[in-house]
């Protein structure tokens, strides 16, 4: 009974924690521009079961790739086990879902659960070797400071110990299970008797010879590593909702809002839109002041976090930090400062800050820091040559092209503060028609040279 409530307490308690902050990032997320990507449900969830849950993306480079789907498919299943320590837990059982499953079912998730456990441990060790010994350049820039590299660490690490834990216990209750009647009894163990399914630890079998004799000592092993793999699948929720493994979740509808146009398309400024409509159209009064209720002007482009849009305040959340984005990038990969990487980090980063200013001083208050400026520079933005290569290789269709756009052309609309190759460009445009330096008269007198 003390067992079952202490377990309830810090059920209840990881659960509050859990929705606390998951309110925190919607909050956050939401403080960027509306924008409607209602429609299209069909084809949005195709993209979703193809590249979060068919991990499609991610194979195109096999062994991260395969090792990511082994991970990835034992946390899913892995999952069904937990729902049964957590019953476990709250109801004072052993195995409560055995009696419900029936012997052959449970005997197949056990069997699985073991080599799954098995596939993830190989996983990580192989992930923790790449980034640690391995030295692989994607995992190293300017932004990959102590935190995001021992971050990946950490994550990497709390999955081995859970996965140890999980096969200790079950190779503790293997021994047990098959210790003598009597012996259970006159130790209170009787809950271990009625079961028969030790055969079915198929990797953890591998581990009984390690196990001792003693029945007591036994049950304590197999106790310890019940809580510390319940306890760390807990305290492991709750870390990754502040990590970038928090991708696990956000993955999903990310991709379901992926963009659906082409990648070479870039969206018109709302707001530029609706200034030309006014210019081009003959009845409207240009002089005529706004309604009373007429919302204020939008900021052309992006100087900070609300001038994006929600949705690219959750390609923020949704970065893994993988790193495929920067090594695909040709601007990166000559010298440039550029990283998408980085500029998915910072919006992350400063969103975080920005929410948290708010929360504190009211939804109004400013704390006079800005994107761009404080996080991203122009330097970085104007080395971007707008290929998409980034795009391309993210695993959960992140767009970093967006916000550099956007960023972009605040520096060009609000600040005028283009570099001068551009400038030369933009006054050939508006006088000569074309970003050539010649007259709109010898536009066509390339073509002299076809006839002759």
């Amino acid at each position: 009974m003390i067992s079952s409530i202490i377990f309830i307490i810090l059920l209840v308690a990881t659960a509050v924690i859990f929705i606390r902050r998951i309110r925190e990032i919607r909050y956050n997320i939401n403080l960027g521009r509306a924008k409607d990507l209602s429609g299209n449900v069909g084809e949005r969830l195709r993209i979703m079961a193809r590249v979060a849950l068919g991990q499609s993306k991610l194979i195109t480079r096999p062994v991260a790739g395969i090792m990511h789907v082994f991970i990835y498919i034992g946390f899913i299943i892995i999952n069904v086990e937990i729902l049964e320590i957590v019953t476990d837990g709250a109801l004072g059982t052993h195995r409560a879902f055995h009696a419900f499953l029936g012997d052959e079912i449970y005997y197949v998730f056990i069997g699985l659960f073991e080599i799954l456990a098995l596939l993830v441990l190989i996983a990580c060790v192989t992930f923790l070797i790449r980034r640690n010994v391995g030295r692989i350049k994607r995992f190293s820039g300017k932004e990959m400071t102590k935190w995001p590299t021992s971050d990946a660490n950490i994550i990497l690490v709390i999955e081995v110990l859970l996965m140890l834990a999980f096969l200790t216990m079950n190779a503790a209750d293997t021994v047990l299970m098959t210790a003598p009647t009597d012996m259970l009894m006159s130790t209170g163990m009787d809950h271990y008797l009625g079961f028969n399914f030790g055969d079915w630890f198929w990797v953890s079998a591998y581990l009984t010879g390690l196990m001792p004799n003693n029945i007591e000592t036994l049950f304590l092993i197999e106790r310890f590593c019940w809580w510390f793999h319940i306890v760390g699948v807990f305290g492991f929720s709750i870390y990754v909702l502040y990590s970038k493994h928090f991708h696990i979740f956000i993955a999903f509808p990310n991709t379901y809002y992926s963009r659906l146009n082409s990648m070479g398309e870039l969206p018109n400024l709302e707001a530029v839109k609706k200034e030309v409509e006014l210019m081009m159209d003959p009845s409207a009064d240009p002089y005529a002041a706004p309604a009373e209720n007429a919302e204020p002007p939008q900021r052309f482009g992006a100087k900070d976090i609300e001038d994006l849009s929600w949705k690219q305040l959750m390609d923020a959340y949704s970065c893994t930090e993988c790193g495929r984005c920067t090594s695909e990038c040709p601007a990166n990969q000559t010298g440039k400062l550029l990283s998408p990487r980085k500029i998915m980090m910072d919006t992350r980063d400063r969103v975080e800050e920005l929410g948290k200013h708010r929360r504190a001083n009211g939804k109004e208050a400013s704390d006079e820091i800005s994107l761009l400026g404080n996080y991203i520079t122009k330097e970085e933005l104007w080395a971007c040559t707008t290929c998409n290569a980034c795009v391309q290789a993210c695993p959960v269709n992140i767009d970093p092209l967006s916000i550099i756009v956007d960023l972009r052309r605040f520096l060009v609309m609000e600040e005028s503060a283009a570099p001068s190759e551009l400038n030369t460009m933009f006054t050939n445009v508006e006088n000569n028609g074309a970003p050539w330096q010649f007259a709109q008269a010898d536009r066509g007198n390339w073509t002299n040279e076809l006839s002759s």
